[in-house]
């Protein structure tokens, strides 16, 4: 029964070369998410909708991770490198707690599976991108508290200021349900693209 256990432990543990692949792919996803949701986070008017662009590129390579390495560890990996370089460019604390929180979150809704069902695989992927919501979340919860901040790391008064000014009721609903649908959308865009490695990983629908 021991032996038994130690054998179960050794299988679930990241080798060398698994912690090579999910390496390379955490980098593929942060390229992917700095390249579709970079742009909106430029513009102070287009900021809410980081998260939406940011879901729109990394889904293929997200599940392509998942079916690489379909064990606990690799999703939480990717998410704890968004909330790193988050931590260290400055941004909202909001921001990296989000990715942690939401790469914890999906990497739980992929282990519900064992990471072998692509359609579970895809609703993590989405749980994921809402991670990126984190910051934006945070400042509808305290606005003046938010932009302070903001303003003591060094945000331009200007930026902040057409930043608030894009503010409506309806934006916090549309950066919720926008990111969800393109997550949605780039996950079944992976699903289609990556077929064959799916089948050869033995991943169900």
């Amino acid at each position: 029964l021991i032996m038994t256990n130690k054998m179960n432990i050794k299988k679930q543990s990241l080798t060398v070369k698994e912690l090579i692949t999910v390496g390379i792919f955490s980098a593929l996803i942060f390229l992917c998410i700095a390249l579709s949701g970079g742009p909106f986070a430029m513009f102070p008017a287009l900021t809410f909708y980081y998260p939406v662009g940011a879901a729109l590129l990394a889904g293929p390579v997200y599940l392509l991770l998942v079916a690489k390495v379909p064990k606990t560890g690799p999703i939480f990996i990717a998410g704890l490198l968004m909330a790193t370089f988050c931590y260290v460019t400055g941004m909202h604390i909001g921001m990296t707690i989000g990715y942690l929180i939401g790469s914890m979150l999906a990497e739980l809704v992929a282990w519900t599976r064992r990471y072998k069902s692509i359609k579970i695989n895809i609703l993590s992927y989405v749980v994921f991108c809402l991670g990126g919501t984190g910051s934006y979340i945070a400042y509808f919860i305290n606005p003046q508290a938010w932009i302070s901040r903001m303003l003591e790391k060094g945000t331009p008064l200007e930026y902040l200021d057409t930043m608030t000014a894009s503010v409506n009721q309806w934006v916090l609903v549309t950066m919720v349900v926008g990111t969800i649908l393109v997550a949605l959308i780039s996950g079944f865009i992976g699903k289609k693209l990556l077929k064959k490695q799916f089948e050869k990983a033995g991943i169900t629908s």
